[in-house]
């Protein structure tokens, strides 16, 4: 695959403290609709911290949804629609989307039932009582091109629509390019003040993307240098998917003190050709053999959601939330089959055009997972002390397997899962915390080399502790500090060749952020983490892994500037500053990726337009021109992409 009645402590609220209100509130009786317009969308100035943020075509932060303190929220259970369970395959697509936070350390509080690593919560684009249309046209020095029109329309006191079309023309660094759109409607209902329902739907499509070329030398050295923007594969090598979701979210609140939520959702992707280009046994000169790889039609659906009643009580300055939850997911994957077309020796930059020739696919692959997870989660609050929550759950865990020529295999699991947080406050400004939980994740199946190929392997249990310290600086800036100590049990093969359990994964580290405006001119986002990640156990002893696990640098820096000059009205500069360390590109550990450091400059115009807002926004990415490799599994590289010049306009109608 190629990514109303809502009470404010039941869903995410901030911890009490400076930012709460003078007197503790039992339950904030309505979440707003997305306010119109996109115009103001700007990550710099809206994002809470330095931990991971997006708004619109906007992102900065020191994680992302791949990778949050070393390991996937997505295979973690950690993703949430407005704070309900969501177990995605498309996520929810920016016609739909508001905003995305990566939630960690303090700001993870408040959500019920996190499991190790960091949460990532899409807040929601409802559609308010007020018509709104805005068009966003976009271009960049690659040739991309792109239209947006993202809109509301209220039908009736209790009906409005939500709307939202894309389109796009896309170039990538290694010369491959495709075209997609997407599409998304959205209902809010409601009927009174105790009652929402949201249902949504979405598709999107990729279109003739070709098959860029992977990079996998013959031995410990890293590639070398790839011209960009050269594609010199096979014109019929199409990547071709649609993607949909659909879902419904509602809340009702029957009494004043209690909520009931629910959100349920389909996610689909429908995968109709895959291609993986790979040149192998790369050499320092660049010769290389080409080897495609095709798939057959596959084909990945979940059906995933969460009921969660909760019960708030007021006492005086304390308030406590009960919830109870049911969360399930129903996971089905098809997939395998693929053909390989071996075109012998070749050389970097050397053309190649093979007639498209007639695949002889195999029998696929199919696996389900199915797993019920119910729980009791309570968090309390006393406002100028302190907070206290945890959450105790248990899960049912489910997965078969069946693969071509094999019986079918199953594996089940029942664990115990809880997660537990305090936090103090130290006067108006400072505030620590601390937390612990444990989780339950997937761990796949023996791959096709071991002993016992494509045995089902157990849903393994994470654990995680942090702590830090919260200071309010100002009363527009933020300082967090965190530490933390994340492991999971690591999977490889032994001496006799059996992929079994051979020890663990451990993260540990420091991260810190600081956010907000500096002054009315200058706000500012940055933040960093540095990282001990680790293997440990019988795998590092048998030599057959270095000590430190593939693809997880040992420090990264961020920083995010936007400056208001005093010279013109509307008129806002930009810079972000990435750093990351070097990164273990090999199972062995002898080959890293060298540390590299990324600029961006940009500057925004907020303007009328025939009485319209409107924002016509300029950038240049990776301003050095720095060249380098992105890692696409142990020992296998793509080119990151160079120096690239973009601008949108956008007008909000």
């Amino acid at each position: 695959m190629k990514a109303a009645l809502i009470p404010l402590a039941l869903v995410a609220a901030p911890a009490w403290g400076q930012d709460a209100p003078v007197a503790p509130v039992p339950v904030e009786r309505t979440a707003p609709p997305t306010p119109p317009g996109r115009a103001g969308e700007n990550a710099v100035r809206q994002a809470e911290d330095a931990f991971g943020f997006s708004v619109g075509r906007e992102s900065l932060g020191l994680y992302s949804s791949a990778n949050v303190r070393g390991f996937s929220p997505f295979a973690a259970g950690n993703v949430r629609i407005e704070g309900l369970y969501f177990d995605p395959f498309l996520t929810l697509i920016q016609r739909l989307r508001q905003s995305t936070s990566i939630r960690v350390g303090l700001s993870a509080q408040g959500y019920p039932f996190p499991s190790p690593t960091g949460i990532i919560d899409y807040s929601f684009r409802k559609p308010g009582d007020t018509a709104s249309l805005s068009i966003l046209v976009s271009g960049d020095s690659y040739g991309n091109a792109g239209l947006e029109l993202d809109g509301a329309l209220p039908l009736s006191p209790t009906l409005s629509v939500g709307f939202g079309v894309q389109g796009s023309r896309t170039s990538y660094a290694d010369g491959t390019h495709n075209r997609s759109h997407n599409q998304a409607v959205s209902l809010r209902w409601r009927p009174s003040p105790d009652i929402e329902v949201i249902p949504f739907w979405a598709r999107s499509q990729v279109i003739d993307d070709e098959a860029g070329p992977t990079y996998i030398p013959a031995g410990p050295y890293l590639p070398p240098a790839i011209p960009r923007r050269r594609y010199d594969g096979p014109a019929w090598s199409d990547y071709n998917s649609v993607g949909s979701l659909q879902g419904v979210l509602a809340t009702l609140s029957p009494w004043r003190d209690w909520t009931v939520r629910a959100g349920l959702f389909r996610s689909l992707y429908d995968d109709r050709s895959t291609f993986a280009h790979l040149l192998t046994d790369l050499t320092p000169d660049g010769r290389a053999d080409r080897l495609l790889i095709a798939d057959p039609r596959s084909r990945f659906v979940s059906l995933s959601g969460e009921l969660r009643v909760s019960r708030a009580l007021a006492e005086g300055p304390r308030l406590h939330v009960v919830h109870l939850s049911l969360r399930g997911r129903d996971r089905r994957q098809r997939y395998a089959g693929s053909a390989y077309l071996d075109y012998g020796p070749t050389r970097i930059g050397e053309g190649f055009d093979a007639a498209e020739p007639v695949f002889a696919f195999s029998a696929q692959t199919r696996d389900r997972v199915r797993q019920l997870t119910y729980g009791m989660a309570y968090d309390g609050r006393w406002r100028d002390v302190g907070e206290l929550s945890f959450g105790l759950s248990r899960a049912a865990y489910r997965k078969r397997f069946e693969a071509p020529g094999d019986a079918a295999r199953e594996t089940r699991s029942q664990p115990l899962l809880y997660n537990a947080t305090v936090a103090g406050f130290a006067g108006p400004r400072l505030a620590f915390y601390a937390g612990y939980a444990r989780g339950l994740e997937e761990s796949g199946i023996a791959p096709d080399n071991a002993v016992n190929r494509n045995q089902p392997l157990p849903a393994i249990l994470t654990r995680q502790v942090d702590a830090g310290v919260r200071y309010r600086l100002t009363d527009t800036i933020k300082l967090v500090a965190g530490v933390f100590d994340l492991s999971k049990p690591y999977y490889n093969l032994d001496a006799g060749n059996r992929f079994d359990l051979l020890g663990d994964v451990v993260s540990q580290g420091i991260e810190f952020s600081a956010a907000g405006a500096v002054t009315s001119r200058l706000n500012v986002v940055a933040g960093g983490v540095v990282l001990r990640p680790r293997v440990t156990g019988e795998g590092v002893a048998l030599g057959r892994v270095g000590r430190r696990p593939v693809g997880l640098p040992t420090r990264s820096l961020d920083l995010n500037l936007d400056w208001r000059p005093p010279v013109a009205d509307g008129l806002s500069l930009d810079a972000g500053v990435s750093h990351v360390g070097s990164l273990p590109a090999t199972r062995d550990n002898r080959v890293s990726i060298p540390a590299r450091t990324l600029v961006d400059l940009g500057a925004r115009f907020r303007f009328r337009l025939s009485e319209r807002d409107a924002t016509l926004r300029l950038q240049m990415s990776n301003v050095g021109n720095a060249s380098g490799f992105d890692l696409e599994g142990a020992g296998a590289y793509r080119i990151i992409p160079g120096r690239v010049i973009s601008t949108y306009l956008t007008i909000d109608l």
